[in-house]
């Protein structure tokens, strides 16, 4: 059974049709690439998955549990965790502070009480704490603990998204362009960390991202959609030498080289 199962799945907007009947299996442990041109449905995708639209018609199942119908809330309990396109961050909040509220999803206590104390909080304070330093040590930002999130250059915000996303510990992790506005290094820093997180915490990440030379060579599976519509699934080599591909999205083969 897949960790993620994907049945007939159709969003409409009035008279538009964001998706159409998406068909799409994603198993554990697996980089699954969603691409495709300008308004071709992939963040709709996204944000049903993810519980911030529900469908119009269709099936979304975790696990075999059918989630279709859960609030995002609820989806992050069950272990779907995001990374957003713009850096959702506590600007005057520390990198710390920042991990923490992440935190408030997998434990029950409030955000206030993680954030500003209270006699729970201070129980539970240094467990936290230790936590949030792992996640920050794991991807390399632990020096700046202290620094204020607004301060960090963009490339350590990015990173900083990602380890909110990963402190309540999900199954599946959603990625909005991780590396848009990033430099070639810190491309290569934020592939290998999505990697890492695959290969040594067992974490299933699904990814939209207009860099294709990266979406090529991080992905294990690659989902293209055009107009809504799903028109082609497989390897990298397997899309990249699919004509229907060709002649919707990629264009010539240059854009992959």
């Amino acid at each position: 059974m897949a960790l993620l199962e994907i049945r007939s799945l159709t969003k409409l907007f009035g008279g538009l049709t964001a998706i159409f009947e998406l068909d799409l299996d994603v198993h554990k442990r697996e980089i699954v690439g969603l691409i495709g041109p300008n308004g071709a449905g992939k963040s709709t995708a996204l944000n049903m998955i993810g519980g911030v639209y529900l469908p119009t018609n269709g099936q979304i199942l975790l696990r075999g549990e059918d989630i279709t119908s859960l609030s995002s809330h609820h989806r992050a309990a069950r272990g779907i965790a995001r990374v957003f396109q713009d850096n959702l961050l506590f600007s005057t909040f520390s990198v710390l502070e920042n991990v923490l509220a992440g935190l408030h999803l997998r434990t029950n206590m409030g955000l206030r009480d993680i954030l500003f104390g209270g006699h729970r909080a201070h129980h539970h304070d240094q467990v936290l704490i230790n936590k949030s330093l792992s996640i920050l040590e794991s991807l390399g930002i632990a020096s700046e603990k202290d620094e204020l999130a607004m301060n960090l250059p963009h490339g350590k915000q990015r990173i900083l998204s990602l380890a909110i996303a990963l402190a309540p510990g999900p199954r599946l992790l959603l990625l909005d362009e991780p590396i848009t506005g990033m430099n070639a290094k810190e491309v290569e820093t934020m592939l290998a960390m999505i990697r890492a997180l695959r290969d040594e915490k067992g974490i299933t990440c699904i990814i939209i991202e207009h860099n294709l030379r990266a979406v090529m060579g991080l992905c294990d599976r690659i989902a293209v959609l055009n107009f809504g519509k799903k028109i082609a699934e497989g390897t990298s080599s397997e899309i990249v030498e699919n004509p229907a591909v060709m002649e919707a999205y990629l264009g010539t083969e240059e854009n992959v080289t």
